[in-house]
């Protein structure tokens, strides 16, 4: 059994790791978080104190850490006695400290997938720019290393794996991500807004009639009638998910949709337009070179910032289209989240509780044996039974309808 736990990061998300690590101790052992800036660590632990979420008394401690130097992070994950780490850290930082557990043995969980700071949209399918040419040294070291472990990607793909397993056949798979919540600010994002537009000025990749096809962001939008947050209109985008569960169910077409408003999109579009969301550096009269899209993060507010007044519920989905005993057969497979049971029990806004929950899930299902798989996987290729069993305990209950969208709702475990 593995025991004892490094989170990397100490944004919002890590703040949701941070609480869940602590409210399983007894199950995950030591607990330690590490950022580059050491004092965002002590505010969550304060956080984590504050709200007595440590299950049973034992050890939660700060460290400063860059998290792209590999020597650093292997140094401290022996130092600490990690077994498992938890990186909720910039996109940056995932090969780097993926190299670190290899290093040392320890298994690695993150959320998303590793991006270059010079690069947007690779070329598809994402995973294999970088992860993916570390799976034979995975399996040949015996490393688990789960991939994609936050919502979307990580819960969404576990939903798909759980559909495609009650058919005979699948045929498309469409996540959808409805934030229908309010945090009363102007503009703001709820993750990271350097990655956050990072995903939206890019190519739409999604895959249908067994190829890669692209489209344009905003340019092709629907509105779907989600389970509690209603009619909320969706626009295709590139995502995570779709390149993993592209590979593992070439059959299926498969693309992401996600929620937006027509604030947001007017104003993103006007900051792309003016050259605001480029990543590449410019200079000012003053001769200073700045990067726009950096300039840009700073001026917005810090999206743990959000939490106290957001209200509103998220709705996040598969719906996934088949056929079972020579018949069509549709199912919708979902979690709602609401942003102020989020707030009031760990002290974060419920997009940040949604992509914080689910790793912790995965570490727990490591510590316990059942997805300590000693190799690299994504979640579609784990069994989904023990993920929902855990995520339904610790915050993240699953259901689904039978039919599709409108069909008959229940507990996924009455399926």
């Amino acid at each position: 059994m593995k025991k004892n736990v490094l989170i990397i990061g100490a944004g919002g998300v890590a703040q949701v790791v941070a609480h869940k690590c602590a409210q399983n101790n007894d199950i995950l052992g030591d607990l330690h978080i590490a950022s580059r800036t050491r004092s965002k660590c002590d505010a969550i632990l304060e956080s984590v104190h504050e709200k007595g979420a440590m299950k049973v008394e034992g050890t939660f401690e700060a460290h400063q850490l860059d998290a792209m130097d590999t020597a650093a992070t292997a140094d401290l994950i022996r130092k600490t006695g990690a077994q498992i780490v938890i990186n909720v850290g910039s996109a940056f930082v995932n090969k780097y400290v993926l190299d670190a557990c290899i290093e040392t043995g320890a298994a690695y969980i993150d959320t998303a997938i590793h991006e270059e700071p010079d690069k947007i949209c690779e070329t598809p399918p994402w995973y294999a720019n970088y992860e993916w040419k570390k799976r034979d040294l995975c399996a040949e070291k015996g490393i688990t290393a789960i991939l994609g472990a936050g919502f979307d990607p990580g819960v969404v793909n576990a939903y798909a794996r759980f559909a495609v397993d009650m058919m005979d056949e699948v045929k498309s798979i469409d996540i959808v991500d409805i934030n229908a919540g309010s945090h009363g600010k102007y503009f703001a994002t709820n993750f990271d807004p350097e990655i956050n537009f990072r995903e939206f000025t890019g190519t739409v990749y999604y895959w249908e009639d067994r190829q890669w096809k692209e489209k344009a962001m905003f340019e092709t939008g629907k509105t779907w009638d989600l389970p509690v947050v209603g009619p909320s209109k969706a626009y295709m985008s590139g995502h995570d998910e779709v390149h993993s569960l592209a590979a593992n169910y070439p059959q299926a077409d498969v693309r992401f949709w996600m929620g937006f408003g027509d604030h947001y999109i007017n104003v993103f579009t006007v900051l792309k337009n003016i050259g605001l969301l480029s990543e590449h550096p410019v200079k000012t009269a003053e001769g200073q070179e700045v990067i726009p899209l950096k300039v840009v993060k700073a001026c917005l507010p810090d999206p743990a910032s959000l939490a106290p007044n957001y209200t509103g519920k998220t709705c996040i989905g598969d719906l996934v289209k088949g056929t079972k005993d020579g018949e069509e057969f549709e199912v919708f497979v979902y979690n709602v989240a609401d942003h102020k049971d989020a707030y009031n029990e760990v002290g974060s806004q419920g997009i940040s509780y949604t992509a914080g929950v689910p790793p912790v899930a995965a570490a727990i299902l490591i510590a316990e044996g059942d997805w300590d798989a000693k190799e690299m996987k994504n979640v579609e290729e784990l069994d989904p039974k023990p993920f929902f069993t855990v995520l339904d305990r610790i915050g993240l209950p699953t259901r689904l309808q039978i039919g599709g969208l409108g069909g008959e709702d229940k507990a996924w475990t009455e399926a």
